[in-house]
């Protein structure tokens, strides 16, 4: 009998695990795979919101070419990682070297700083939206000491950069713990012998703590430049569903957004757009990923 139990067992094991991984599986099918086969498939057709359209093979991604949105929305795109990605990379770290030390009071801080990240991206860009605005509070004060009104929402430029600066706000936290994971792990011993030979804290700085959390810094490069490529929150509360004065601080994702919803919308030249959004965050990842290849070399 209990033979018998035992070969039952056997037969069932193989079985087993996939029970257990089915439900995951059945999600990451439902909302990953079919989507992103989907996506595909559209992009080379003209399908619309309610036509299921037709093969056109190449034809979207040829148009992409000649429309200037596009190429408004790729160097919006492009520009966001190179404001953003480098002060994601620093200044997280350098926050958790701050609130790293346990001090009384330093877990208020912690919370604190770690706050922007729970909030609803919607609630915080209304926030800087008042705070911004021709007639919001960073105004005013600009007033008081007589600087005049600044144009952060209605000039291009300005625009961007606040979008900017909201998203490297509500990331620091994020960022920052982190780091703080990574810095745990680095031995103290390593910093009393560089204190013993007369480094100070800056050397300290760049010759033990940034070696020891370099591929922390990869890891975190990494996920801030997939994120600020695909921005599209922080300039849709602030820009608007325009893009800014003339659709100038139009990004790729909101370009995709405004393309592919709508009874009318283009859904095949979307998926096309999408298929560039995706191409272009591999290549960064892969960018970022033979850069410390290349530095470990």
């Amino acid at each position: 009998m209990a033979v018998s139990g035992i070969s039952r067992v056997r037969r069932q094991l193989p079985t087993s695990p996939w029970l257990f991984a089915a439900p995951g599986l059945l999600v990451t099918g439902a909302f990953v795979l079919y989507p992103f086969v989907s996506t595909l498939v559209n992009s080379f057709t003209d399908r619309r919101t309610l036509i299921p359209g037709r093969f056109v093979g190449l034809a979207n991604f040829r148009e992409l070419l000649h429309d200037d949105m596009f190429w408004t929305g790729l160097r919006n795109s492009t520009l966001y990682v190179l404001g953003v990605v480098p002060l994601l990379v620093v200044l997280p770290l350098l926050l958790a070297l701050l609130v790293q030390k346990n001090v009384p009071g330093i877990t208020f801080f912690r919370s604190a700083f770690y706050t922007p990240v729970v909030a609803s991206i919607v609630v915080v860009g209304l926030i800087w939206v008042w705070l911004l605005d021709d007639r919001g509070l960073v105004n005013a004060m600009l007033e008081t000491v007589g600087v005049g009104r600044v144009g952060f929402l209605s000039d291009q430029w300005l625009l961007l950069m606040s979008a900017m600066a909201v998203t490297v706000w509500k990331g620091l936290g994020y960022y920052m713990i982190i780091y703080l994971a990574a810095l745990g792990n680095v031995p103290r011993e390593l910093h009393e012998a560089a204190a013993v030979d007369g480094a100070g804290a800056v050397r300290r700085f760049l010759s033990v703590t940034v070696p020891a959390v370099r591929s922390t810094m990869v890891l975190v490069g990494a996920l801030s430049s997939v994120a600020a490529f695909k921005v599209f929150s922080e300039v849709y509360l602030l820009a608007g569903p325009s893009g800014g004065p003339a659709g100038e601080d139009t990004t790729l994702v909101m370009l995709v957004q405004r393309t592919g919803t709508g009874l009318t919308g283009r859904v095949g030249y979307a998926s096309a757009l999408s298929v560039v959004v995706f191409a272009v965050t591999v290549a960064l990842m892969l960018l970022v990923l033979r850069a410390d290849r290349k530095e470990d070399s």
